[in-house]
């Protein structure tokens, strides 16, 4: 399996929680021997929402929500069966969404 390419997207709605579990990650893959690329930002989603204050009378006051989900990106290179069990192994706090896909 090798010279494989993994990518690993990480989404979160805390950025600090987020960004430790990018970094595990991504030592974890240099102590089982593979090149990596990343931790890399992707662009952030914000999902905002607006809300009436009160229901009949004050159609103009109003306030706003907002919903902020972070992605990150982290490429393995040349991956090994090695990496892949290491990576399987690997405790991600809860609040972290993973995706892995093969390029």
């Amino acid at each position: 399996m090798a010279s494989n390419k993994l990518r690993i997207y990480l989404k979160a709605y805390d950025h600090a929680l987020l960004d430790q579990s990018a970094k595990r990650i991504a030592e974890v893959a240099k102590k089982s021997g593979a090149e990596i690329a990343g931790p890399m930002p992707l662009p952030t989603k914000i999902k905002k929402y607006t809300v009436l204050r009160s229901v009949h009378v004050n159609k103009d006051a109003r306030e706003q929500f907002e919903m902020r989900v972070h992605k990150r990106m982290v490429e393995i290179k040349n991956s090994s069966q090695k990496t892949i069990s290491s990576l399987t192994a690997v405790n991600l706090p809860a609040g972290v969404g993973i995706e892995i896909k093969q390029a």
